[in-house]
């Protein structure tokens, strides 16, 4: 009972570690698989799309390859089941000549996620051959002649002779098995005894010779010697033992024995010969001797560097160490001179990683930009390790696919314009330009206004812009009186998804003009023109205190406050010289009511100022009780303010500022007012 649950164990650790082995070459994108030779072309050697876990829609998406390294391709897979089948016949003597254990090998590569799965198939022998020798009929004679201690060759170096001395004194002769047989290579031997007077100097020969050794070239000559003389003295060489592929490769002189090269060497083909030279009398007599030609290897092949897969775009988003190709690496020399070393030309954001084999993946090293690079020309290049070092290139040709990581940016970082008051509805106002750094859609720029109110109105019922040129757009006429400016914000935003965007300020300036009428505001008109001498109102007040920038304030004309005064003392805007020089009966004068100081002028150098205070030096009268006679003095050359028709003038002036409690008027030079604070106008 213990014995059977023992054994019932190992069983149970032998399978385990099987299915566990299995495993472990599927998940490293191994796979194995064992084929008798000479089957029909389309015989079934393994399911691959099953054993590594595969879907068939995954494998018709995304594409796949099967690659052989050899002249012939031996398999296909099947697209539609993912059965691995044979492509042609198979013959193991012809393909793995001298070879123990005959092994094909392929790599299956899934393209959309740059997959790559080895795929190992042995290929078993079968019984097909039958032994053959290479000559038909082999006739050897004795003399009788022959004396005792002659030395016989059987013609077959799996065998020896052997002789024994026996009890008696006698010999026997033994044979003797000198070399493994191989049942599959001859199953029958037929051995001749023959007698050897000619012999070669040396039994074995060995030749080193490299691969590129000149055709023509002799490599070795044999020696022989024969005891006899005249014909029987006089040897002839021949092969006693060459392969088919040899005999296509040297030659054998007859008569001087030397072996030369009749086809170039290739290490990769064939590192070692075995042959057998044969040295034959006029007679039946002959001696063999075996020679070995080892061919050395020399650094003639530069290294095979392929794309076995690659993309062709990749996004610029896409995190450091996506694989974006696999590349395969082969030199055909051994030794140093097959040691490859592979690298990346150039300062570029990939590096290459070491693969299954002889495949190198070609990976991301950090972030892309497309706005900096938007393609890449990757050269791969591979160097062995041989003197003088051969190499090789291949280029990787990739583009880099945009991503919305950029928000559109202003020409400018604010915008400003002006405009004058009355603009037609429609009127361009101006142009805000952005632009975008990625590609496409991505850069497409659109403008939105901001929202906002402008008097309790919508901002967009005073203006718009064109949301694909950015031009702003006023809606409806501008009143400089109502609105003085307008302050918004316009916005860009790309195409994205998600879009970014960013925005700007944008100050529009009403520019004002002269397109309103003074009006008298106090005293009322009824007040101020009463009848006799109760319409005339005294005292310098010119205006209510409550008001506000750009009210008229009037001075009465019974006053005569402004009777004789020259017009130098005046500095305005125009049109105000015209007036005084024309005497006009109403005086208006209006100004910027933003402007602390009224600006008066009659002719173009006045260029006085109205101050708010009166000087310190001279003590001026209050307007309307100077006196006449010698309080003011007047310039006969400028003109002055007077009456006519009898009616003394009447002076309206635009407050530029609130006034005070008591304000005061000033007037520089001859007169001026007395108050605890002047602050008017």
């Amino acid at each position: 009972m213990c014995a059977a649950g023992r054994r019932w164990g190992r069983r149970q650790r032998a399978l385990l570690w099987a299915v566990l082995l299995a495993a472990w070459e599927a998940a490293w994108g191994q796979l194995r698989y064992s084929v008798p030779e000479e089957m029909p072309k389309g015989s079934f050697v393994g399911d691959v799309a099953k054993d590594l876990g595969l879907q068939l829609p995954e494998l018709s998406d995304h594409g796949f390859r099967l690659i052989e390294r050899g002249k012939t391709q031996y398999f296909v897979l099947h697209e539609k089941t993912g059965h691995l089948v044979t492509a042609e016949r198979i013959d193991r003597e012809q393909l793995c000549e001298r070879v123990q254990q005959c092994v094909l090998r392929c790599e299956l590569i899934v393209e959309g996620e740059m997959k790559l799965y080895e795929i190992e198939v042995e290929i078993t022998d079968i019984n097909d051959n039958v032994p053959r020798f290479r000559e038909t009929d082999r006739e050897l004679t004795m003399i009788e002649t022959d004396s005792p201690g002659s030395r016989f060759s059987l013609g077959d170096e799996h065998f020896s002779l052997a002789v024994q001395a026996g009890p008696g004194g006698d010999q026997r002769p033994e044979l003797v098995l000198a070399k493994a047989l191989d049942r599959e290579e001859a199953a029958f031997h037929e051995l001749v005894l023959g007698r050897v007077t000619a012999a070669i100097r040396q039994a074995e020969y060995t030749v080193r010779v490299p691969e590129d050794v000149p055709v023509g070239s002799t490599l070795v000559t044999v020696t022989a010697v024969d005891a006899d003389e005249g014909p029987n003295g006089q040897l002839k060489y021949s092969w006693n033992k060459i392969t088919e592929k040899a005999s296509k490769k040297f030659a054998l002189d007859s008569e001087t024995a030397a072996i030369s090269l009749l086809r170039s060497l290739d290490f990769e083909e064939g590192d070692a010969y075995e042959l057998e030279v044969q040295a034959q009398d006029a007679g039946t007599l002959f001696d063999t001797a075996k020679l070995t030609i080892t061919v050395t290897d020399v650094n003639d092949n530069a290294p095979e560097l392929t794309i076995s897969s690659a993309l062709t775009e990749i996004s610029e988003d896409a995190p450091p160490g996506t694989v974006v190709a696999l590349l395969h690496v082969q030199d055909r020399d051994s030794g140093v001179n097959g040691e490859v070393r592979c690298s990346l030309e150039g300062d570029v954001p990939f590096r290459l990683q070491s693969s299954h084999g002889s495949y190198y993946r070609v990976v991301t090293a950090r972030e892309l930009d497309r706005e900096q690079v938007s393609e890449y020309n990757v050269t791969a290049r591979a160097a062995d390790g041989g003197s003088p070092v051969l190499q090789s290139s291949a280029v990787l040709c990739l583009r880099v696919l945009d991503v919305n990581d950029n928000a559109p940016v202003f020409a400018e970082e604010r915008y400003s314009a002006r405009v004058a008051e009355n603009n037609a509805a429609g009127a361009l106002v101006l142009t805000v330009r952005a632009t975008d750094a990625d590609w496409g859609q991505n850069a497409r720029v659109r403008y939105r206004l901001g929202e906002g109110r402008v008097r309790g109105a919508p901002l967009s019922s005073y203006v718009s812009v064109q949301a694909e040129t950015g031009a702003l757009y006023a809606l409806r006429s501008l009143d400089y009186e109502q609105v003085r400016e307008l302050r918004l914000w316009v916005l860009a935003e790309d195409g994205g998804a998600p879009a970014l965007s960013s925005n700007v300020s944008v100050l529009v300036q009403i520019v004002d003009e002269n397109d309103n009428a003074p009006q008298v505001l106090y005293p009322a008109p009824a007040a101020a023109l009463g009848s006799g001498s109760g319409g005339a109102w005294s005292g310098v007040e010119l205006a209510p205190r409550w008001s506000e920038p750009g009210a008229l304030v009037l001075l009465p004309p019974a006053s005569g406050a402004l009777r004789g005064v020259p017009v130098s003392h005046f500095v305005g805007i125009d049109g105000v010289r015209a007036f005084l020089q024309s005497y006009s009966h109403d005086v208006s004068l209006t100004a910027d009511s933003r402007k602390s100081q009224l600006r008066l002028s009659a002719s173009a150098s006045c260029c006085d100022t109205l101050p708010a205070r009166p000087l310190p030096d001279e003590p001026a009268p209050l307007l309307g009780d100077e006196d006449p006679a010698g309080g003011i003095p007047v310039d006969p050359t400028a003109p002055s303010v007077s009456s006519q028709r009898g009616q003394p003038p009447r002076l309206s002036l635009l407050c530029s500022r609130f006034l005070s409690p008591r304000s005061e008027v000033f007037f520089p030079g001859s007169w001026a007012g007395s108050s605890s604070e002047a602050d008017g106008c």
